[in-house]
């Protein structure tokens, strides 16, 4: 099968950082499918894993975390898809990834595509609906069904591919949301999306908050940089709320800024569920699947705003340049090879 991958990690400018190659497809382990990868999505961990390095790999190693397809074959457990089901999923951290003609998923982290979106559109949405909502309700415990109305959430990053997909979600939940955007292009999308207001990541969030009549917010989702941040989630936080980030932090931060508050700081993996094999693992396909249900209702649009074909290296490259430039918008997919 085609396939794009490394086995050296060098910048994304060298043309070997990422090669067009032929492997093996893949075999279905007792819940695995095999899904005929029809487009594909790239996302800041695809640049992280790929980041310059000295390791070599002494096989070709395949990226890629976000897919839609369609099943080829089945493992004899699994229960909930058949040949020739329309899939999109994320995936595990620890297996090869989707950036190949055929890719073997666990059934239970695997969702329907939605039938209104195409291939290219639905393979933006599967990592980061699940880090949405993973952050949003199995971590901070917002209320989905409206429980949390008139609470209010900061979203840090509101443009890229997680805060546009939490923008949507939080106003379903019924939250006044605030999501940060400087460009205009960037406050445009945000707003598009329905954030309730867009604030400068460029300038002093507390003061821009305050001239909106909220000194402090319930939530505080946090997409782009927990180091910088920090001391202002701590500020704006209200007394017992609750900050999630899903940015690892690059040197210590003062946790102590947060007790006077008794406010919480929680992590967000989305690859946690599959890496350790977790008892509720399969939650990141039923919520895939409910997620299907409000998009095809019009709830809740696809982020995806690029299209580049075929899916190969060069391509694949591109994307990945884009990305690490720090101005894409939405997400960038992929599709045909």
């Amino acid at each position: 099968m085609k396939a794009v991958a490394l086995t050296r990690y060098l910048p994304i400018s060298d043309p070997e950082s990422l090669v067009d190659v032929q492997l093996p497809n893949p075999s279905p382990l007792h819940n695995d499918l095999v899904v005929r990868v029809e487009a594909i999505s790239v996302n800041p961990v695809d640049i992280k894993v790929r980041a310059p390095k000295k390791t070599v790999e002494k096989e070709p190693k395949v990226l890629g975390w976000d897919a839609a397809g369609i099943v080829e074959a089945v493992g004899k457990s699994v229960t909930r898809f058949k040949v020739g089901d329309e899939v999109y999923y994320a995936g595990d951290l620890f297996r090869r990834g989707c950036n190949a003609q055929f890719q073997a998923v666990d059934e239970r982290i695997a969702g329907h595509k939605p039938n209104t979106l195409s291939f290219a559109e639905a393979a933006a949405l599967p990592l980061t609906t699940i880090t949405a909502w993973e952050s949003l309700f199995d971590r901070v415990g917002i209320n989905f069904e409206n429980g949390s109305r008139g609470q209010t959430l900061l979203i840090i990053g509101g443009a890229g591919g997680v805060g546009s997909i939490a923008i949507q979600l939080a106003k379903i939940a019924g939250l006044t949301v605030f999501a940060t955007a400087s460009r205009p292009e960037t406050v445009k999308w945000v707003l598009g999306l329905g954030a309730d207001e867009a604030v400068d990541h460029r300038k002093p969030l507390p003061a821009q908050l305050a001239d909106l009549g909220h000194r402090e917010v319930d939530y505080i989702a946090n997409f782009a940089n927990t180091d910088q941040y920090w001391s202002v989630m701590a500020e704006l936080i209200k007394p017992q709320g609750h900050i999630v980030s899903i940015v690892e932090n690059s040197n210590p931060v003062e946790i102590g800024l947060l007790k006077s508050k008794s406010a919480s700081f929680h992590w967000t993996f989305m690859f946690t569920r599959p890496m350790f094999q977790t008892p509720d693992m399969e939650k990141q396909g039923l919520l895939l699947n409910k997620v299907v249900d409000l998009v095809d209702a019009g709830k809740i649009r696809t982020t995806h705003n690029e299209t580049l074909r075929p899916i190969n290296a060069a391509n694949l490259r591109s994307a990945h340049a884009k990305l690490e430039s720090g101005k894409a918008i939405g997400k960038i997919t992929l599709a045909g090879w």
